[in-house]
């Protein structure tokens, strides 16, 4: 191993006060994107003109969403492997700095397109760097409490973010509630990225040095063997896609969960809103799914590091899907908020573990590409969940199509995973000569 890379030590320990600030990076992250998650999808007919039951047009902007940042997840992975995470990652908060004013201005729905293109660019370069970051200065058997760690820090900030843009839209107006929030947020953001982020590129190239002399501790993972020491960007997207089963399945695995945010986000505010809740109401229900999601996060990430991944993922997956159908099988506040709490322990279960089950068999010399090649197919999830949600609930006019729709995808989804994907933990299923 080169002499350069010999002082890099990797563990959360060794590295606390860098991994503290990208968590609070995360955090800010999951903040920037709830400020669009209650007020804007609610109010997008009486605000900004989208007209009663275009459920089509009202998607366009989940749709644009997923599309741009999952492209941006792709570039974000192999940009940081040739400038490093920490310019990617203060390019991510300047795309996000024209968004509350064009909020603000907003003179149709087409303007909340365009804001959301630049959230996609944002969410695409920012949340991805902070998961790869974290994974550079950390130990493989501390993966999964990474991951969740991460996690729940970017989902508890959306879920504040859209219960305090609902009482700020309240007394403020929707247009500069979101205006105020949303300056402090990305402002203070790009600041501490500025002053204080590292760059981590060096460790995860310490750690790949490691592997090649053969002087890294622990089990060996099952790393895909039909691939290169130095892939092409095609060689890893055809990895992930479908040259390798297991990363094909976590990959589609990834795309359909995304379908569950995406109804989240566009028809959840719409549905509860024509059932007569208030801003703030829609806010908390919507909260606690969040909340749930990120908390439980703190856990179930650590659980897979004890237990494995594929159990944790697969009934994630079930679980997520039947929080969805009950969200229709009763009325009430307080029903929504337990449908709600379901739906997001189900994935709490099964998100940070996909990328955890990624991160244990992409090589360090193509980690980078391998998560933002996933996370790519994953966050395409938004665009053509939302297009299909659409579609569904346009055919007959009637929303709760779109709720049944995802419940089976995720049924489905998840018996994929069950049927092609392996256990990925290095220690319960190492490589066949540490056996």
């Amino acid at each position: 191993m080169p002499d350069s890379y010999k002082h890099y030590s990797h563990g959360i320990r060794y590295n606390f006060t860098q991994f503290a600030h990208q968590l609070f990076q995360v955090f800010l992250v999951g903040m920037t994107i709830g400020m669009m998650r209650t007020v804007v999808p609610a109010l997008g007919e009486s605000e900004f003109g989208v007209p009663k039951n275009s459920f089509m047009l009202l998607t366009t902007f989940v749709v644009a969403f997923g599309f741009v940042k999952g492209t941006l997840n792709f570039v974000a992975g192999r940009l940081s492997e040739r400038i490093g995470r920490q310019k990617v990652l203060l390019i991510g908060w300047a795309a996000a700095i024209p968004i509350p004013f064009m909020i603000l201005y907003a003179p149709s729905w087409n303007w909340i397109v365009a804001a959301t293109v630049l959230l996609g660019v944002n969410q695409g370069l920012t949340w991805s760097m902070t998961q790869t970051s974290k994974l550079d200065l950390t130990r493989p058997d501390q993966r999964g409490f990474v991951i969740g760690l991460n996690e729940f820090s970017g989902y508890v900030g959306l879920a504040i973010a859209g219960i305090i843009t609902g009482y700020m839209a309240t007394a403020y107006g929707p247009r500069h509630g979101l205006l105020i929030f949303g300056i402090a947020v990305i402002a203070l953001a790009t600041l501490l990225t500025l002053l204080w982020v590292k760059d981590t590129l060096s460790w995860a190239k310490a750690e790949g040095a490691k592997h090649a002399t053969g002087k890294s501790i622990g089990p060996i993972p099952r790393y895909p063997t039909n691939i290169s020491d130095k892939p092409t960007t095609w060689e890893v997207f055809s990895l992930m896609s479908w040259r390798d089963k297991r990363m094909a399945a976590l990959s589609q695995a990834g795309l359909v969960e995304k379908f569950v945010d995406a109804l989240v986000w566009v028809f959840y505010p719409v549905f509860l809103y024509r059932h007569g809740l208030s801003l703030a109401s829609i806010g908390w229900v919507i909260g606690v799914y969040g909340i749930m999601w990120g908390v439980s996060q703190f856990f179930t990430g650590k659980l897979s590091d004890h237990i494995g991944r594929q159990m944790p993922i697969v009934w994630g997956m079930w679980i997520c899907g039947a929080g969805v159908a009950m969200m229709l099988l009763g009325e009430g506040v307080v029903w929504w908020s337990v449908s709600a709490a379901i739906t997001g322990f189900g994935m709490a279960l099964l998100y940070p573990n996909l990328s955890a089950a990624v991160s244990d068999i992409a090589h360090p010399n193509w980690r980078g590409s391998a998560i933002g090649i996933y996370r790519f197919w994953r966050d395409l999830g938004y665009g053509i969940g939302a297009l299909a949600l659409g579609i569904v609930a346009s055919l007959n006019g009637v929303i709760e199509q779109a709720f049944w729709f995802v419940a089976v995808s995720m049924l489905l989804s998840g018996l994929v995973v069950h049927i092609w994907g392996e256990e990925t933990h290095p220690r319960l299923n190492p490589a066949p000569e540490n056996k």
